[in-house]
């Protein structure tokens, strides 16, 4: 794909794909922060100018999500998480809600990618999770 493409404006919710790569990425990254009650390490995904950077990035937040996700307990899962969203409204949510939203939410967009692929006349690959699954990239039982 070429650099035009990535950031060709589609009308969709975040204009390109690059665009709403980088808002997912963003959304991951403000979870982790809410989760760790921390600014996760490193900048906003926001500040990411190209595809290699934005791909930096995600890997690191990915690494930091895995440290987190690999010390919480069935009891962390069930408590309150309470948070102040970008415009300043405090909500509070189980942590188990929080994780399912943030893969509702990624997959959502990933979908919106996908479409916008497909407006490019491109072929997107595939973002089933059994796919993902089957084709050794994750964990299995």
């Amino acid at each position: 794909m070429s650099p035009e493409q990535l950031h060709r404006d589609v009308a969709a919710s975040y204009r390109s794909i690059f665009g709403t790569l980088q808002h997912i990425l963003w959304a991951e990254w403000r979870w982790l922060g809410r989760w760790l009650a921390r600014a996760p390490a490193g900048n906003d995904p926001l500040e990411c100018r190209d595809l290699a950077a934005l791909r930096t990035r995600w890997t690191e937040i990915e690494r930091e999500q895995l440290e987190f996700l690999r010390r919480v307990t069935a009891a962390d899962l069930a408590r309150p998480l309470s948070y102040d969203n970008p415009p300043g409204t405090r909500w509070t949510y189980l942590l188990r809600h929080t994780l399912e939203h943030l893969v509702n939410h990624s997959t959502y967009h990933r979908g919106q990618v996908a479409t916008m692929l497909r407006m490019l006349d491109m072929t997107p690959p595939a973002t089933d999770l059994l796919v993902y699954l089957d084709e050794g990239t994750g964990t299995t039982v």
